[in-house]
């Protein structure tokens, strides 16, 4: 069983679709029991900052996720659920975030007629070990909606990078913990595999 973290973000819907593709069994859930007890946890998230960890404090998931990774679960943060993970954002100013991994969410710097959000397909670049990207092409093509992007305080944990006017961490990966800041359930087959290559860790 696969637990989707529900917090009143959004994308939440288009997850479990991706994953019932998968023949994959998914809930969509706050309930501690049900979280700590799954085989696989994901956070995924559309949304601001501050309000979304306004909202995971509200429901008393912050303790329940340290749980998980205390737990040795395999966790996966999507888009925002990837930026939630780290200390602190540039769109939430004295907001603390989750902390599990060191590191701190930028604004996208405004760089010549770059739009910003930046949005749509780009080519990543991948770590050779990743588990996460198993068995995928070299440089492959995925979704992203974000103004804000990841710059990790250890480069080791960074599974995969884009450029889009600066070097963005695009997907990490540490012990049980991964995250991409991309759309894997919106990024067609390239995405389908990720997700696959998560639920059979």
């Amino acid at each position: 069983m696969i637990a989707i973290i529900d917090y009143d973000a959004g994308n939440i819907k288009s997850v479990e679709k991706a994953l019932n593709y998968l023949g994959e069994e998914a809930i969509i859930t706050r309930d501690h029991d049900e979280i700590v007890n799954s085989d696989k946890v994901i956070l995924p998230g559309v949304g601001a900052f501050a309000d979304a960890m306004e909202k995971i404090r509200h429901y008393g998931l912050e303790e329940t996720i340290h749980e998980v990774v205390e737990k040795n679960i395999p966790f996966l943060g999507i888009c925002l659920g990837l930026q939630l993970m780290f200390e602190s954002s540039d769109e939430g100013p004295g907001v603390k975030g989750l902390g599990l991994l060191p590191g701190k969410i930028l604004r996208i710097p405004k760089s010549g007629d770059l739009k910003i959000p930046h949005m749509g397909w780009n080519n990543i670049k991948v770590k050779e070990d990743s588990r996460l990207f198993k068995g995928l092409p070299e440089n492959p093509y995925v979704y992203f909606v974000h103004s804000y992007y990841l710059q990790a305080d250890d480069e080791d944990i960074v599974a995969a990078t884009t450029e889009y006017g600066v070097k963005i961490h695009a997907a990490v990966e540490k012990d049980n913990i991964f995250a991409c800041q991309f759309h894997p359930e919106k990024s067609s087959t390239v995405g389908l595999q990720i997700l696959k290559n998560f639920v059979s860790l």
